[in-house]
């Protein structure tokens, strides 16, 4: 019997050494200047998280606005491409860039990325509306209870600067379908006039979507709005008579690439 056991335990023995050594070899529990066991593989990704057309209250334009984002890079390091913007129907003019900006990304800690970039707000292959060039700062993850965040300062050349925070959250409801409730504030450091912003608290934006997933790149959406505008940029805005609040309708769809 023991000399059955004896080969056993030494073949066992021998078989875990030589795990060790494969794991030694491969890196796995390696020590903290041992080479990591896995190497670094970019990929790209790119897609609408909202392409929607809004149906506002009374006294205000309909409009098709886009929400878009490309990245290209690895796990710590990636480039960013953003845009959003609208374009008013109606209202003669042609579309408008909210926001086009190109970014380096550093992640630093789990679920937070370090954002630093250029930017520009203007026109779309036209001349109607104010431009301006800015640089940004920007810091994007995930908060408790899976909110995605996303938190910008920006500053022109101009020297003014303003702050943009937005959130959303994924309420599953289904294996398709989701709920969105989703929130974004605005708040300038300075009046700019050329685009109808006071300093202080300039705007809150709320709204809930119900989206379809059809599959994970193509999930169409339906849902409601409600924005204020505040402080300076509210009188700015009864001067040139538009709005200062006003609730609609919007529906869109989600595109992945």
């Amino acid at each position: 019997m023991k000399t059955r056991i004896v080969p056993m335990a030494s073949c066992a023995a021998f078989t875990l050494l030589a795990i060790t050594v494969a794991h030694a070899e491969d890196g796995y529990d390696a020590q903290g200047d041992w080479p990591s066991p896995m190497a670094e593989h970019y990929a790209w990704a790119a897609g609408f998280d909202r392409l929607e057309y809004l149906f506002p209250g009374k006294g205000v334009e309909e409009a098709l606005l886009w929400d878009f984002e490309a990245w290209y890079g690895g796990d710590h390091n990636r480039v960013y491409l953003k845009s959003e913007g609208e374009n008013v129907q109606g209202d003669g003019a042609g579309a408008e860039f909210e926001a086009l900006d190109l970014r380096y990304s550093r992640l630093i800690s789990d679920f937070w990325e370090l954002q630093g970039g250029v930017g520009y707000q203007g026109n779309v292959g036209s001349n109607d509306h104010p431009e301006r060039f800015y640089g940004v700062i920007g810091l994007q993850g995930t908060a408790p209870y899976l909110i995605e965040t996303s938190l910008d300062l920006k500053v022109s050349e101009d020297g003014d600067a303003w702050v943009q925070l937005e959130a959303e959250h994924d309420v599953r409801l289904t294996q398709h379908l989701y709920l969105q409730p989703r929130a974004e504030l605005v708040a300038s450091g300075s009046d700019v006039e050329e685009f109808h912003l006071g300093s202080g608290l300039n705007s809150l934006n709320g709204g809930l979507r119900l989206r379809y997933e059809i599959t994970r790149k193509i999930a169409p959406y339906v849902g409601a709005y409600w924005e204020k505008s505040y402080g300076d940029t509210a009188d700015m805005a009864r001067t040139h008579g538009e709005p200062t609040e006003n609730t609609g309708l919007v529906a869109g769809i989600r595109i992945l690439f």
